[in-house]
């Protein structure tokens, strides 16, 4: 199963990123094998629409699973259309998401959590 956390690095000790469309890093991660790749978030900086063009990156990925702090309104239905299930966890590494979400401990998105057009 393919899982993108949200990151502040570029590897699995990398701490959770809580904001998605502003994240630093993806790293999408074989649930199974641990095996990861770190794709950066090119819309980190935008002035505008980052959450969704960070949602239209990560569909685009193949993502089963999205496992970060906060999402906001569009990016939650662009997710949601495209059948990514979406998990919220407050902090840790990647590699504690990973086994956070393996063991069934992290709670469900199952609503816009974030107010979205925020800037960091």
């Amino acid at each position: 199963m393919k899982i993108c956390v949200t990151a502040k690095g570029s590897d699995l000790n990398a701490t959770v990123d809580p904001h998605f469309g502003r994240c630093k890093n993806f790293l999408v991660v074989d649930s199974e094998t641990m095996d990861f790749q770190s794709i950066g978030n090119d819309q980190g900086s935008a002035s505008g629409g980052a959450g969704v063009q960070a949602a239209q990156q990560i569909i685009g990925e193949g993502i089963n699973v999205l496992i970060t702090g906060s999402v906001g309104p569009n990016a939650f239905s662009l997710l949601e259309s495209g059948n990514i299930e979406m998990k919220i966890i407050s902090g840790g590494s990647v590699k504690e998401a990973i086994e956070a979400y393996n063991s069934g401990s992290l709670e469900s998105i199952d609503a816009p959590n974030s107010p979205g057009k925020s800037k960091r």
